[in-house]
């Protein structure tokens, strides 16, 4: 099984984003993501944004996160 985190964007430079899940800030690369901007909400999988998502997407996201690991 694969999992993807959700994060929001903190910076984007040159095709990578910052990005800020659960705390941690890390480096991902932001080059499948058009229009990306400090924050949007991403999916994030094996370093790479893959995906733009809303502010309730991440919640719910979170949420089940939190009940996996709880």
């Amino acid at each position: 099984m694969c999992v993807g985190l959700s994060a929001k964007v903190i910076k984007v430079q040159n095709g990578t984003a910052v990005v800020d899940a659960f705390g941690a800030k890390r480096e991902v690369s932001a080059d499948l993501l058009t229009d990306l901007e400090p924050g949007d909400f991403v999916m994030v999988h094996a370093g790479v944004a893959i995906a733009k998502i809303t502010d309730d997407d991440d919640a719910e996201t979170d949420a089940l996160m939190e009940e996996l690991l709880g």
